[in-house]
């Protein structure tokens, strides 16, 4: 009996161990690029008009194609987001919070605050990164897998007009 107690303590501890090391290996990232990438670069944006929004472009250039890698999602500047996908160009919309509307109602009349949004807590990423990397998770065949991208450009900020401009 207690040699069978023995060797179910220790099949336990086997398949915690097992388990955790899984975790660890989770994020691991891959040395080399999985498909030729060109230079990464982003663009600040700021709507034209009070309200409108603004955010920063993402914009992730392929050189060559595969058909067993995808990329599909983001981390940069402490925030993660879905990757886009048009032609041989990826792009990741990061939203700001800056030129938003934020109007909040305050009153003793819990009813009357109802339309109010609930703030956004952000979600801390799992890799350090600075202002000019990122990392970029991408399936290839059933596997994800991340690659880190350094030495982002920043090109010239989009400012949206507010109104069409005449053209004379």
């Amino acid at each position: 009996m207690k040699l069978l107690k023995q060797i179910l303590f220790l099949c336990l501890i086997s398949l915690m161990m097992m388990s955790f090391s899984q975790c660890a290996s989770t994020f691991k990232l891959e040395d080399s690029a999985p498909l030729e990438i060109g230079q990464v670069y982003y663009k600040n944006w700021v709507a034209g008009v009070k309200g409108g929004g603004s955010g920063i472009n993402v914009f992730i250039p392929l050189l060559s194609n595969s058909k067993n890698i995808e990329l599909d999602s983001i981390y940069f500047r402490g925030k993660a987001v879905k990757l886009e996908k048009n032609k041989r160009l990826y792009i990741g919309r990061y939203a700001l919070s800056a030129n938003q509307n934020r109007d909040i109602i305050m009153s003793s009349d819990p009813i009357a605050e109802y339309g109010n949004l609930v703030p956004e807590i952000p979600k801390k990423i799992p890799f350090e990164l600075k202002e000019d990397e990122c990392v970029v998770r991408y399936n290839e065949g059933h596997k994800i897998k991340y690659y880190k991208i350094s030495n982002i450009i920043k090109q010239e900020s989009l400012k949206y007009p507010s109104t069409p401009q005449n053209s004379q």
